[in-house]
């Protein structure tokens, strides 16, 4: 078991794919801007960067587990997850200490010959990590033949616009692509009304030990709080549903400008959420689909109330036996 030394710098843990280097580069520099303290990232490997099988498949915090390990026995001093592979339920000893700014939480299309999705032939094939989005592609019914992929960002674009290519187009989270600077691949950013996003994508979780009040307070410079409160309200609504990773669940939060407080302070209004949740069986022919709105404070009730209203419509029996496991047992799938 290591300690961190007084004057070396901090370790933060990360994966070793491209993306998850992209964002923890993004949150060491920001750190440091911050704080004056030097971090160096420490590579850690886990079972889901071992694995070929879809993500769906590989079991909870799959790309999670061994970086937590690896906190609890100090061989790292922080954690950059991202926030939409954590399970709903946190583990004794750790901490979310900041939720830094969110990227654009959207999925991208990119597609041969610069298609849109309205533009792509019926029987065109669709490449995708994600059960949530095979279902919501499903459900346009566009006769589209779709089918889940593996693997980091460049393999993805590889099936798609590489020497080799087999697919007409993949659908992937528009934040990995900005974090590596390969948004000029996207021909559409979807309109959420079309493709909901997976809870809490396009935000970075930044986590460390309860028992390190140093670190606490350090990365607490980091946290934005409209981004942690779309989070919440967002992962409020998952963990209420229970729902396990053989139900494509969506949601989307955003912050908007409410009503005057009455404080009588010019440009004093109250900031509320707007959160949009959805259950859809995996081949698109049922969903429900609902919103709800409140203030920042109330985001993790929002989520909640929003959950117990789509099970009261039924989205037990779309998130079926399998799909209802238990708190704590989502995992929709990396970033990537």
């Amino acid at each position: 078991m290591s300690q961190r030394q007084p004057n070396g710098p901090l370790r933060l843990g990360t994966r070793g794919s491209k993306l998850a280097m992209a964002q923890s580069g993004h949150v060491a520099e920001a750190l440091t801007a911050r704080t004056g303290r030097p971090v160096e990232l420490v590579e850690v490997i886990t079972a889901g960067d071992r694995s070929t099988a879809p993500v769906h498949r590989l079991g909870v915090g799959v790309f999670v587990s061994a970086l937590r390990d690896a906190l609890v026995a100090r061989e790292i001093d922080f954690a950059v997850h991202s926030y939409k592979d954590l399970p709903t339920a946190m583990p004794a000893g750790l901490h979310i200490a900041a939720v830094p700014p969110r990227e654009d939480p959207r999925d991208a299309l990119v597609a041969r010959d610069d298609r849109t999705l309205a533009e792509l032939a019926p029987g065109a094939s669709v490449g995708t990590g994600a059960l949530r989005r095979i279902a919501q592609l499903h459900a346009l019914g566009m006769q589209l033949s779709v089918s889940p992929i593996r693997g980091n960002i460049d393999t993805r674009l590889a099936r798609v616009l590489g020497p080799d290519a087999d697919l007409d187009a993949i659908v992937l989270a528009r934040a990995g692509l900005a974090r590596i600077g390969r948004l000029d691949v996207v021909t559409e950013t979807l309109d959420p009304m079309l493709m909901l996003p997976a809870p809490a994508q396009g935000a970075l979780a930044v986590e460390c030990r309860v028992d390190d009040p140093e670190m606490v307070e350090l990365l607490g410079t980091l946290d934005h709080a409209a981004s942690r409160a779309t989070v919440t309200a967002e992962r409020a609504m998952l963990a209420t549903l229970e729902a396990g990773c053989s139900a494509p669940v969506a949601a989307y939060a955003v912050v908007a400008e409410g009503e005057p407080t009455g404080s009588g302070v010019e440009g004093d209004v109250v900031q509320e959420i707007y959160l949009r949740g959805a259950v859809i069986s995996p081949d698109g022919s049922r969903d429900i689909r609902l919103s709800r709105t409140g203030t920042l404070a109330d985001a993790a009730e929002i989520g909640k109330a929003l959950a117990t209203e789509l099970l009261d419509l039924g989205a037990d029996s779309i998130l079926g036996p399998q799909g209802h496991n238990g708190p704590g047992t989502q995992q929709f799938g990396s970033t990537e």
